[in-house]
């Protein structure tokens, strides 16, 4: 017999304006004001969402990631910080990376971000794949992402 779960938006801290739209799978984590979630997004525990930032449709946003303020998160995105170091998955939650996304950072559809930190003001290319901090505001694009440009 399968045990079916619903989607559910369930403990968590919202700010003033904040707009979800459903289906959307939300619980343990924090949304400032004005921000907006598009439907299908699940946001997973400890994590922060910074006011006036946007989360795109069809984006999921696993467990410790901190948004910072105005930013635009796209389409499709993922975000990852168990990174199977030993060939499978990490149960030991506390070993996983944690993922920070300064403030004004736009991050175009279908990109993967893993365990890194993404300096204020830069711009990640649609289908990148962010494998190393970015410490300069800048336009990154490619897999791994790369500076095309400061900014």
């Amino acid at each position: 017999m399968a045990t079916v779960r619903q989607t559910a938006i369930r403990n968590i801290t919202c700010g003033e304006n904040v707009v979800i739209y459903e289906p959307a799978n939300l619980y343990d984590c924090s949304l400032a004001d004005d921000v907006f979630i598009g439907p299908f997004v699940e946001i997973q525990g400890h994590t922060q969402i910074g006011k006036g930032s946007k989360v795109q449709s069809h984006t999921f946003i696993c467990e410790y990631v901190t948004v910072g303020k105005r930013c635009f998160i796209g389409h499709g995105v993922m975000f990852a910080n168990d990174m199977f170091r030993d060939g499978g998955p990490n149960p030991d939650r506390n070993s996983w990376g944690r993922i920070h996304i300064g403030n004004d950072v736009s991050i175009g559809s279908g990109a993967t971000i893993l365990a890194v930190s993404i300096c204020d003001g830069a711009v990640i290319g649609a289908g990148s794949v962010v494998t190393r901090a970015i410490t300069e505001k800048g336009v990154y694009a490619g897999n791994p992402a790369r500076l095309l440009r400061k900014l």
